[in-house]
């Protein structure tokens, strides 16, 4: 089954008198893989702008946007339609032995390959985080998946969500200590305990979709967003969704849009300005996902045989 639908991520920001802009970088265009497919997307300002499309390290989709002239408000419009062909659940990916039990026990190759989503990126100088990560490990050989729903619960039970419209990501040891934070500090709390155990994690952002959105309920936490979550590589499994927030870890709802060793590489719009230090007003971002169509599962039957003619 997949599921098709329409995305519109609009970002406003306006000012008191006209400014001039410089280069901004934006990542909206999913990198979709076998996850699904871009049937169309379109990326529109309201003053003239070049774009230039690149790929970034970590093979993201980047646009670079230029601008030409001032203006006392910029409007940046991505919209697209995709298919989402959904997360599997673990189950349907069993794991290699040497996966099974914490610590994971990587190849020489992998270990190359995945260094830098191991290796912790920010200090812990009074240990508060390594204390906090302890308390997920009984003994020498904890069961994996085991230690990572534990966490993964953790966070969700025991913090508060408080959603706050400054920019950036709080480190691990101040969600800690303020027992708060957002998708973005969730995630980021997750992924450098796991880092702290050996596990190979990136932070991965994207959108969330919620059913019940469709029908005007009351949705999940940050749906209907741009939303944040932990992606964990185990060997037999891959890279492997958990998402602290909402406590998922399969299905339909995370739609990855890019991937990053820390949350500073991935900011959807990013970009700077030139004017009085008054003349900045505010920023506003809205954000839709509307599901068009379930389609249901493919009929292997109704193959057409490779070697038959068309």
């Amino acid at each position: 089954m997949s599921v098709i639908y329409d995305l519109e991520h609009i970002t406003t920001y306006r000012y008191q008198n006209p400014v001039t802009f410089g280069e901004h970088r934006a990542i909206f265009l999913p990198n979709m893989g076998f996850g699904g497919r871009i049937l169309s997307y379109s990326l529109e300002t309201n003053i003239p702008c070049e774009m230039r499309w690149m790929m970034d390290t970590l093979s993201n989709n980047v646009t670079l946007l230029t601008f030409s002239q001032p203006a006392k408000e910029l409007i940046v419009t991505y919209r697209m339609r995709g298919e989402h062909f959904g997360i599997p659940a673990i189950a349907d990916f069993p794991l290699d032995h040497r996966a099974e039990e914490i610590p994971v026990q990587y190849t020489p190759d992998e270990w190359n390959d995945l260094s830098s989503f191991i290796r912790p990126h920010t200090e812990d100088p009074e240990g508060h985080l390594a204390a906090w990560t302890k308390h997920f490990v009984a003994g020498d050989q904890d069961n994996t998946l085991d230690v990572l729903h534990r966490m993964m619960d953790a966070i969700n039970q025991t913090l508060t969500y408080q959603g706050r419209e400054v920019e950036g990501t709080q480190s691990p040891a101040e969600t800690l200590r303020l027992k708060s934070g957002t998708c973005r500090d969730y995630a980021w709390l997750m992924i450098e305990a796991l880092r702290r155990l050996g596990l190979a994690c990136r932070f991965v952002s994207g959108y969330l979709y919620d059913s019940a959105l469709d029908g005007g309920e009351v949705g999940m936490t940050g749906s209907g967003a741009t939303h944040a979550w932990v992606q964990v590589y185990l060997p037999g499994a891959g890279w492997r969704a958990y998402d602290p927030t909402n406590r998922i870890t399969a299905g339909y709802d995370l739609i990855r849009v890019a991937i990053a060793r820390h949350p500073g590489q991935v900011i959807p719009l990013s970009g700077s300005w030139f004017g009085e230090t008054g003349d900045y007003l505010n920023m506003d971002v809205h954000v839709s996902i509307r599901k068009l169509a379930t389609l249901p599962e493919f009929d292997e039957s109704q193959a057409i045989p490779m070697s038959t003619p068309l």
